[in-house]
């Protein structure tokens, strides 16, 4: 390292310039609080990008449903929206496609998906629960 200072300075600069462009291709992240303060504010639109049958096992309130596998039949409709867009996935890695795809300012993807929302202690919609020992459980 002492005898190529150049070199390690270079190499500084490109892993410096890998992780700028990777985050700016991967797309502007919001965590599940500023989800619903961008919702309330902005009148943030969320599409969730997650197929069919997980989406009606547990949803958040306020969002549509697009599956990846149909996002682009429907490009077009997405692109026209003028709000801000929040796409949602299950961990938060499959919407940086999506956000891609899309290629607008206004577009980003919520942080750690479903699974960050859930973490954070927030509620789904259209979960089904049952009673189980007097308390009431989701269903899996």
């Amino acid at each position: 390292m002492g005898n190529h200072p150049f070199l390690f300075g270079i190499l500084g600069v490109l892993i410096f310039l890998f992780f700028t462009l990777e985050n700016k291709r991967s797309g502007k992240k919001v965590s599940p609080n500023t989800l619903g303060q961008m919702v309330n504010s902005q009148n943030a639109q969320l599409i969730d990008i997650r197929a069919k049958k997980k989406f009606e096992t547990g949803y958040i309130q306020g969002s549509r449903n697009i599956p990846l596998t149909q996002f682009k039949d429907h490009l077009e409709e997405v692109r026209a929206i003028t709000d801000p867009i929040i796409i949602i996935c299950d961990m938060g890695l499959h919407s940086s496609a999506a956000v891609q795809l899309i290629g607008k300012d206004n577009v980003f993807r919520l942080d750690g998906g479903i699974g960050g929302w859930q973490a954070a202690g927030l509620p789904l919609s259209g979960t089904k629960s049952k009673v189980v020992d007097g308390k009431a459980k989701a269903k899996k």
